[in-house]
């Protein structure tokens, strides 16, 4: 599909979303919602879901490792890196919030924004539904921008796939999202509500990351993103890069031609294998690698399209 398209395509959705909500959203017999009421139902959803549903859920793919004889040193330790790149990254994205980024996300919503939208069911739905939207850009534009694969490789970069690899993070990560977030707060919808509504959808993203759930009911799979979609995304098989690049609905793959279903074996990682578990080697091998292909190329302008090209440009001799 031509650039074009895809900015067409794409400003329209982002067109009917918005439109559809501020139409919708005023009536006068949809219930205002209390702040504290959704932020409880975020908190269920959000992060509680750890204890409920991650948690148990990884323990259960750690017996079937160990049924099939796959439980092993690389395993456990490849988790335990998984985890320490989300403390790292929960680090850094706690010092943006709580510094900066709230702040932003206030001003604009405050001096640069569309009619402020009321918080009931409506705008709840619009907002989860066009992060989602958002979701997809920002995750399509970490694989095909090589500063952005210098962070999200660490992600891909696990040759296994369970629910610890969802919590395996770059040290951008917490960065790329707030270039697609802020003009989500710019078209009306409360701050908070945004964060909340991206978070619902990493948490919903996360739950993908397991092999033991085969393919779900052919209208759940056209519709919504499922744990065999997901692990196309994490082929490093030719076929399957730069494919499947949803967080809940799957839809906008197969509107903009980044759609793949899952049907050769996927095989886990990336083209160059990283081959360590060490956690400081996990979290910096992106930048450390680009920093590498900056310092072998030469010209300040091939420098900057080393930056911002596809992962796999090189400079023309």
């Amino acid at each position: 599909m031509s650039n074009t398209k895809l900015l067409i395509y794409s400003l329209l959705i982002i067109a009917v979303i918005t439109g559809s909500v501020h139409a919708v959203a005023n009536f006068s017999d949809l219930n205002i919602l209390f702040s504290e009421t959704v932020d409880y139902w975020f908190y269920i959803f959000n992060d509680l879901s750890l204890i409920y549903i991650i948690i148990p859920f990884f323990f259960i793919e750690l017996i079937r490792y160990a049924v099939i004889k796959k439980l092993g040193k690389d395993i456990i330790l490849d988790s335990v890196a998984n985890v320490i790149t989300f403390i790292a990254f929960i680090i850094i994205e706690y010092t943006l919030g709580l510094l900066a980024i709230t702040k932003v996300y206030y001003w604009l919503h405050h001096n640069f924004s569309l009619e402020h939208l009321p918080l009931n069911i409506v705008t709840i739905f619009g907002a989860v539904l066009i992060a989602d939207f958002a979701y997809y850009w920002d995750h399509r534009m970490m694989h095909r921008i090589s500063l952005g694969w210098a962070t999200h490789t660490v992600h891909h970069s696990s040759e296994h796939f369970n629910m610890s690899v969802a919590y395996r993070f770059g040290p951008l990560d917490a960065i790329f999202p707030i270039i697609f977030s802020l003009p989500i707060v710019m078209l009306g919808f409360d701050p908070l509500l945004v964060l909340s509504a991206e978070i619902f959808v990493q948490v919903f993203q996360t739950l993908l990351h397991t092999e033991i759930i085969g393919k779900l009911p052919k209208p759940i799979e056209k519709i919504f993103n499922t744990p065999s979609h997901h692990r196309v995304h994490h082929g490093s098989n030719r076929q399957y890069w730069d494919k499947n690049y949803a967080g809940i609905l799957i839809i906008w793959d197969r509107m903009l031609g980044t759609f793949e279903p899952e049907v050769e074996k996927v095989c886990y990682g990336i083209s160059e294998p990283l081959n360590s578990v060490n956690p400081v080697k996990v979290f910096f091998h992106g930048l450390t690698r680009l920093g590498k292909k900056l310092g072998e190329t030469k010209g300040i302008a091939n420098k900057f399209k080393v930056l911002v090209k596809p992962p796999d440009w090189t400079p023309s001799k």
